[in-house]
């Protein structure tokens, strides 16, 4: 089943001759379960098209189709609601609350969306990440691959249509970007969790069931 497909996306900044487009006209579509990694050079426009399918900017033209859902024809208001209940974000920092409890950290998003997180779906994934023994550290005192873990955990708690991770290893060591690299395959599997992953390392993005090559704001190729 499908669950996210972009028709003929632009994003254009600047006006007049020093107008260019970031994105230019891409068309995709990405299974439910599947994980796909974009890679392109610095300034392809890998990470405009992360923010344009994260909801957090506006494209120029084209449409946004996540689980049947239109983002691009959402008002401010339903789509900071559509995000934070269908769209898990992973950043190469992890942005965790340095006063918070790791478990704290994972379900303040939830609890801030008027929800509780289910206990059992709560050890469930801190088990799968492998940081259940850290649920009442804070950030200061977990690694930075614990962090990210936390960082996965408090994106995928929801259970969202998609998991965009963006550059998710690109502040860790050689040894934690294989741990998380495997986590994330394992939430994949484990979870049938879909994911898009914004990678410059090519073999990183060969661990993908897909990779999406973008060059100029285009898709270049698709392996």
């Amino acid at each position: 089943m499908e669950i996210l497909r972009t028709e003929q996306l632009v994003k254009t900044y600047g006006e007049g001759e020093n107008a260019f487009n970031a994105v230019d006209g891409i068309s995709m579509s990405v299974e439910q379960g599947e994980f796909v990694a974009i890679v392109g050079q610095s300034g392809s426009g890998k990470s405009t098209l992360m923010h344009l399918l994260g909801g957090v900017d506006k494209p120029t033209s084209g449409s946004i189709m996540i689980d049947g859902n239109d983002i691009t024809a959402m008002n401010a208001d339903k789509l900071a609601i559509f995000r934070r209940r269908q769209i898990g974000i992973v950043y190469q920092f992890y942005n965790l609350i340095p006063i918070l409890t790791s478990e704290e950290n994972i379900t303040l998003p939830v609890e801030l969306d008027g929800r509780h997180v289910e206990k059992e779906k709560l050890e469930e994934v801190m088990e799968l990440l492998g940081i259940a023994d850290k649920k009442h550290n804070l950030p200061n005192q977990l690694s930075g691959g614990q962090q990210q873990r936390v960082s996965i955990a408090r994106a995928i708690i929801n259970d969202p249509a998609i998991l965009l991770a963006d550059e998710p290893t690109g502040n860790l060591d050689s040894k934690a970007t294989d741990d998380i690299v495997s986590l994330l395959k394992k939430t994949n599997k484990a979870l049938g969790q879909t994911i898009i992953m914004i990678t410059h390392n090519l073999e990183i993005a060969k661990e993908a069931d897909r990779i999406i090559r973008i060059s100029d704001g285009k898709i270049s190729e698709e392996v």
